[in-house]
């Protein structure tokens, strides 16, 4: 029956206790919609089998019942869309791989892992499971062993793990699972040394968390030097107000200083005028005389 275009929500399809079923074992597959629906129907893709609901109950897997599932349901004339695909997979097939760590099981945050699976067996298909999570890391890779690198691991990505290898031509037919494999992130993110994590106890604490040109840094070296620790918890005794005021006297000379540097430093430096010099006039040239009368000649 063709599933119609209607209002009706997709139902949801799930293997229980898990998808990964080692043969000979049991396993439930159940399809979950509505309250008040008519009829269920439950099928195994490319198989031609099928079943009028809601849920089939597997006594002990076999090879055969390895594959793909959906399901849908009908109310009165109208089918609801089918699921989402199940994949059921039979374990077991073949002998388990070995799995790995590189460089260790045990490492310290923020640094890389690798997970490597490897077979005896020519599989090009791997698959790594993490206790307590639904879907695994697959991945194609060559022939005998698959990594999977971790990187920047986190206190998250501590737990058992388990890898599996199989054939592409048989995608739903896996090997047994590995040994469990547990890592351990010990420790936590690097952080650095100029950066206190936790608020000073001692005088000679306090320095290290300053920076030394910093105004900022001056005013809170001041006022951890003139305030003791835990001020806010006390009861503001007569000299602690005195040293207060005495911090913030002190923080106002020092901005005003550092306020008049500055403004020297933007002032603009002081041309110097020149004045022009007084240079006495050159002489008037003196012109030649001649009697009158005569004429000058020209040789």
């Amino acid at each position: 029956i063709r599933a119609q275009e209607g209002p009706l929500s997709k139902p949801s399809l799930q293997a229980l206790p898990s998808s990964l079923v080692p043969l000979g074992k049991p396993v439930t597959i159940r399809c979950q919609g509505p309250l008040g629906a008519d009829l269920y129907r439950l099928e195994k893709l490319k198989s031609g089998r099928y079943f009028d609901q809601a849920e089939i109950f597997i006594s002990a897997m076999e090879r055969d019942q390895a594959g793909r599932y959906r399901c849908s349901y009908q109310i009165g004339m109208l089918w609801s869309p089918p699921s989402s695909q199940l994949e059921l997979v039979a374990t077991g097939t073949s002998p388990k791989p070995s799995l790995s760590a590189q460089p260790s099981t045990a490492v310290p945050a923020g640094v890389t892992v690798t997970l490597r699976c490897q077979s005896q067996y020519g599989f090009d298909q791997f698959a790594l499971y993490k206790e307590g999570d639904t879907r695994p890391f697959k991945t194609p890779e060559r022939w005998y062993r698959a990594d999977f690198p971790i990187v920047t691991v986190t206190a998250a990505h501590s737990g058992i793990y388990r890898c599996y290898s199989f054939s592409s031509a048989h995608p739903y037919l896996w090997s047994a699972p590995s040994d469990p494999l547990e890592l351990v992130v010990t420790g936590t993110s690097v952080t650095p040394s100029w950066l206190p994590t936790e608020p000073p106890s001692t005088v000679t604490g306090r320095f290290w968390s300053i920076h030394p040109v910093s105004v900022l840094g001056f005013y809170h070296l001041l006022l951890s030097l003139l305030v003791p620790p835990g001020l806010a918890l006390q009861r503001y005794t007569k000299g602690n107000l005195a040293r207060i005021c005495l911090g913030a006297v002190v923080l106002i000379l020092l901005v005003g200083l550092l306020a008049e540097d500055w403004h020297s430093r933007r002032k603009p430096p002081m041309r110097h005028r020149l004045r022009a010099a007084h240079r006495p006039l050159p002489p008037v040239p003196v012109l030649a005389t001649r009697p009158p009368g005569q004429s000058l000649q020209m040789d």
